[in-house]
């Protein structure tokens, strides 16, 4: 979430409208004004509770940036210190606004719940705060963006809670309302349809997005072609996990933690270790369900060869 570019946005189209009649040079100059000083902006009880959120959100990255120096016991100490800091700043935001969904979002994700009861809160919240949204692409319109992110988290947890065909269903809700897809909702319903074994559903996402590769689509091919008991194909597409995707092997076969997304996915590079490392978490219920699936992995010689290479070469464990 890119909450200071969004609190700008807001502040500028406000102050737009009260002003009324701005030229598009005009609105690209508020636009500057805003950007070097948002808080003297943020007048209205929603931008003030963004401007909260966007300063707690810095804060809790900030906070992380030690994390490597730590213990485990100091780590699970810390990480519960800030999470329940960021819950707190959170409160801060819906003081001012208390109709701020996407501080009630990261509030509840922040309180890092098993999938069902996340799950409950997170459709709770699509309850509470339904609105229909714009025809074309809803994400243009600032105000729809945390509704989108609440669908996108919705997707998500479907998948981690073992939900898959209301997995699909709620991304395609966000792919359908968002045809840019900035949230990567097409990633949540690769990955469901690799658990399905859905393969004209996962052709049919990855044409609607020109045949755009990543992690996650190439992790969820292994595993489609693998449950179709296609094992030639699914032999080659591995092949492709790890000569397309930087580490894609140490990823698969040494997964690392990562954090709960606060409250999307964070930026990586498209087919980086980053988005590895993404992809093999987020399949984790499906790679479990699937037991002889790692087995199968580790029986390529080549495969637990490139993923040592990659650790040795990046000072990593292995």
């Amino acid at each position: 979430m890119r909450a200071w570019d969004e609190l700008v946005t807001r502040c500028a189209e406000r102050r737009r409208a009260e002003m009324g009649g701005l030229s598009d040079q005009a609105f690209e100059e508020l636009l500057i004004a805003v950007r070097e000083n948002p808080a003297a902006f943020a007048e209205a009880a929603p931008e003030r509770a963004l401007l909260v959120l966007a300063r707690a959100l810095d804060a809790y990255r900030e906070s992380r940036s030690h994390d490597d120096l730590l213990d485990d016991e100091a780590f699970e100490a810390e990480r519960a210190r800030r999470l329940e800091a960021l819950r707190a700043e959170c409160e801060r935001a819906l003081a001012e606004d208390e109709r701020c969904l996407d501080a009630r979002l990261v509030s509840l994700l922040a309180a890092d719940l098993e999938p069902d009861p996340l799950l409950e809160g997170l459709l709770s919240l699509d309850r509470e705060f339904a609105r229909e949204l714009p025809s074309g692409d809803a994400w243009e319109d600032v105000s729809c963006r945390p509704h989108l992110r609440l669908r996108a988290a919705v997707a998500r947890t479907c998948v981690e809670s073992s939900r898959f065909r209301m997995a699909q269903s709620a991304a395609l809700s966000v792919m359908d309302a968002s045809p840019s897809d900035p949230l990567g909702a097409r990633h949540t319903h690769m990955l469901a349809c690799a658990r399905l074994e859905d393969e004209p559903a996962f052709d049919a996402v990855l044409a609607r997005f020109s045949h755009r590769e990543s992690a996650w689509s190439h992790l969820a091919r292994v595993l489609l072609l693998y449950k179709l008991d296609r094992m030639p194909a699914a032999r080659r597409a591995l092949h492709g996990l790890d000569e397309l995707c930087v580490g894609g092997a140490y990823a698969l076969l040494r997964p690392t933690f990562v954090e709960i997304y606060l409250p999307d996915r964070p930026e990586a590079s498209v087919c980086g270790l980053a988005e590895c490392m993404m992809a093999v978490r987020e399949a984790e219920p499906i790679i479990a369900d699937v037991p002889d699936f790692i087995n199968w992995c580790q029986g390529f010689d080549w495969l637990a060869a490139s993923g040592a290479r990659f650790a040795e070469k990046n000072d990593l464990e292995w």
